[in-house]
């Protein structure tokens, strides 16, 4: 591509989402002492689709208004775990400069520790039930950081009730979860970000712009992936020796996860565990698929094949080592490699048949393959300034814009990662059907 052409390229906004009404709307208070299993949730999910379809429930009101600039973003915390108290530290942060007209007003877990720290760093109300702290008709919009298998219910209920999420990442457990969040989000009109961070650096938008532009010829294929070491394992997180089922309120951990008597290991320790993650697929090759996707385009995957095994750290049931190809409709097929017992990994490169993408500093370049060096030249793109995830997600709360990683690109991102995590524990190819938005059958 010419420094002509390239002068052209600009910062992106996604196009906002629009379409099909669905709501989920739980029934009574939450009892946070009685489990639901997955398959009653996803049973739920589509009962409350189609009720709301026939007008059985009635919604929060949909078409949500930009909020003033002398109007207050309330925040409330669900999950004051590592990930959680880091949120939590950084919103009270921004909070202390009045341009930001933000406060942290409610803090919610299920151990008491926790809440604890939590109220301390912040001063706000303190919730164990999170459905308490939705109620709360001053609450703005909330930061869910919980463990995997409760960030699609939790998401729902927040919406539900009006309020806007800050979803971190992975979406949510399942495609199908997936699926019924951004429906949701549509349908209420709601600000989702999905928290991904890397989708907010510069240069993978400026990718993007590129490639439409057709600075790489015909896309072929794309690697990324992350890959890390340690002498105790990955995910072997500190336990807290003192905690206890007085104090660790254990069948609100399980929610929808499958029965299982107290266990310190699973609650600090739960991406280990199926039940809960999907280990290397939901933790990091989320981050991975996500940034890309901003580059590559939004697409549902095609095909999805996964290999690796637990070849070295024996204490847990996901793979410390694994692979994902997945294969797109645009022809077009992605490479994640990760390892958790040896950190020399692979760097970041968007192949097309005319030239390849490197993402070299915080900046990208662009060389042409050798056939095709007569028609076009070395590019160095360097990155610009561009507003963080979450400064992105509150701008979004006040304008009613489409955020940086929104529900329907999370959507589809999540529906690769979990058939990766299905094509490795069923062994099998998993297909899937992007125009009607379902698995094809075995």
């Amino acid at each position: 591509m010419s420094p002509e052409k390239l002068r052209g390229v600009s910062n992106l906004t996604p196009i906002n989402p629009g379409g099909v009404r669905s709501i989920l709307r739980a029934k009574g208070p939450l009892d946070m002492k009685k489990a639901i299993t997955r398959r009653e949730f996803l049973q739920g999910t589509a009962a409350g689709a189609a009720a709301a379809g026939l007008g059985l429930y009635s919604s929060a009101p949909a078409g949500a208004q930009a909020l003033g600039a002398n109007e207050r973003i309330n925040i409330g915390v669900i999950g004051c775990g590592g990930m959680g108290t880091g949120h939590l530290r950084d919103l009270m942060k921004r909070s202390e400069d009045a341009k930001n007209n933000l406060a942290v007003v409610g803090v919610c877990d299920i151990y008491e520790p926790r809440k604890n720290n939590a109220k301390t760093i912040s001063g706000a109300e303190v919730y164990h039930d999170y459905r308490k702290m939705l109620e709360r008709r001053d609450l703005t919009a909330v930061v869910i950081a919980t463990p995997d298998h409760w960030h699609a219910k939790m998401a729902l209920d927040a919406m539900d009730a009006g309020k806007d999420v800050y979803l971190q990442k992975p979406m949510t457990y399942t495609w199908e979860e997936a699926k019924q969040v951004a429906k949701v989000c549509r349908t209420k009109d709601r600000v989702l970000q999905v928290g991904a961070q890397s989708c907010s650096e510069d240069r993978w938008w400026k990718a993007g712009e590129l490639i439409r532009k057709g600075a790489l010829g015909k896309l072929l294929w794309s690697q990324s992936g992350y890959s890390r070491n340690s002498t105790g394992g990955e995910w072997n997180y500190g336990i807290d020796e003192g905690a206890n089922p007085d104090n660790l309120d254990w069948n609100a951990f399980l929610g929808s996860a499958p029965k299982r008597p107290f266990d310190k290991e699973r609650f600090f320790r739960w991406r280990k565990y199926w039940d809960y993650s999907g280990g290397i697929a939901t933790d990091l090759f989320y981050h991975a698929l996500s940034h890309l996707q901003i580059a590559l385009g939004r697409e549902f995957p095609r095909r999805v094949v996964a290999s690796g095994g637990i070849f070295v750290q024996k204490d847990r049931e996901v793979p410390d080592t694994f692979f994902m190809t997945i294969d797109y409709p645009t022809e077009h097929t992605v490479v994640l490699v990760s390892s958790m017992a040896n950190s020399q990994g692979v760097p970041e490169i968007i192949r097309g048949h005319e030239a390849t993408m490197y993402f070299e500093g915080p900046g990208l370049v662009i060389r042409p393959e050798d056939e095709f060096r007569d028609k076009r030249q070395e590019l160095s793109v360097p990155q610009e300034p561009r507003a963080d995830h979450m400064t992105n997600f509150l701008a979004c709360v006040r304008s009613r814009k489409t955020p940086h990683l929104d529900a329907d690109t999370g959507y589809k991102i999540m529906t690769a990662i979990d058939l990766g995590v299905r094509a490795y524990r069923e062994n099998r190819v998993m297909e899937f059907d992007p125009e009607h938005e379902r698995l094809k059958s075995a």
